[in-house]
């Protein structure tokens, strides 16, 4: 069923929105790739996540940081397995998601993307056939700044030629939705695809 919004775009994140959060398979095969302690390995990861998501580490820089707080020593075969394990986990999609975001598509509805993610994710945004649902694809790594920085929103804004009464922000976390807020953007906290598709039906009526 066609959801049509006109006049608005809305903004889409990415992980845990479209994708699926990792499977505990994907999570588990990660950490025995790092050394095998996973209470160390997680803040670890996540400790380091937003200077990759920024740009301003490579992924490289990336893992040797995690490496030194871990006190591991990787070969370099092993960062390069770190890096696939890590990516091939955010690549699932939620089917329910991608339904609503076709069917948004099929109404006329405009579509973009906006990533807190590395630089690596840019060309699977916008090569793989999910770059065909969106208008723009907008990336972290490659623009120097996260949300939920009001920078970044403007930026998205400006490039879409919209104002924030024409756009609607979709993220799974309540502070960047409340960073879209706070310059007047319409936003939801994703929890599920039949909340997201109730709150998009409510907008086009």
């Amino acid at each position: 069923m066609s959801i049509s919004i006109p006049g608005t775009v809305v903004v889409f994140d990415y992980g845990e929105v479209i994708s699926v959060t990792p499977s505990d398979a994907d999570r588990t095969a990660l950490v025995g790739i790092a050394g095998g302690d996973a209470e160390q390995f997680w803040p670890a990861y996540w400790r380091h996540r937003n200077a990759l998501d920024q740009g301003t580490v490579s992924i490289q820089q990336y893992w040797r940081g995690i490496e030194r707080e871990l006190g591991e020593s990787w070969e370099d075969a092993t960062i390069h397995r770190l890096w696939l394990a890590d990516f091939r986990s955010w690549l699932s999609i939620d089917h329910d998601t991608l339904q609503v975001l076709l069917d948004l598509k099929e109404g006329g509805t405009r579509l973009a993307l906006l990533s807190n993610a590395g630089r690596d994710f840019g060309s699977y945004f916008r090569h793989g056939t999910l770059g065909d649902l969106f208008e723009q694809v907008f990336v972290s790594g490659e623009l120097g700044t996260v949300k939920p920085s009001a920078e970044i929103f403007e930026h998205v804004m400006a490039e879409l030629g919209v104002t924030p009464a024409q756009t609607v922000f979709i993220d799974n976390k309540a502070e960047n939705v409340e960073g879209a807020r706070a310059l007047g953007i319409a936003g939801h906290v994703y929890t599920s695809a039949d909340d997201l598709r109730a709150y998009l039906q409510t907008l086009a009526a």
